[in-house]
């Protein structure tokens, strides 16, 4: 993996796809389990107030260690991405 610049690393993915990686912040969770996304943030990833995201974790072993934030149209499309093929071919053996 490259590194592009100050917290951020960048590199080719095992699928082909080029990505970057960064640490942008570091937020807290209250007693609620509420936490704020900064306002920088929010505004580079076009999050608006009543937007709706998918949380998304990764797991290691019996451990959740990743999670991400994604806007639920943006997911919906990569399912369909991901699924509408297989889809396709499963519809195609129906035939």
């Amino acid at each position: 993996m490259m590194k592009k610049g100050k917290n951020m690393f960048c590199g080719e993915s095992k699928g082909g796809g080029f990505g970057c990686l960064s640490v942008n912040s570091i937020v807290t969770v209250d007693e609620r389990g509420q936490m704020v996304l900064p306002k920088e943030i929010r505004e580079k990833a076009g999050i608006k107030a009543g937007d709706k995201l998918a949380v998304v974790s990764m797991e290691k072993g019996e451990n959740v260690c990743c999670i991400s934030l994604i806007k639920v149209d943006d997911f919906a499309e990569m399912v369909k991405g991901m699924l509408g093929p297989m889809m396709e071919e499963v519809f195609k053996g129906k035939k």
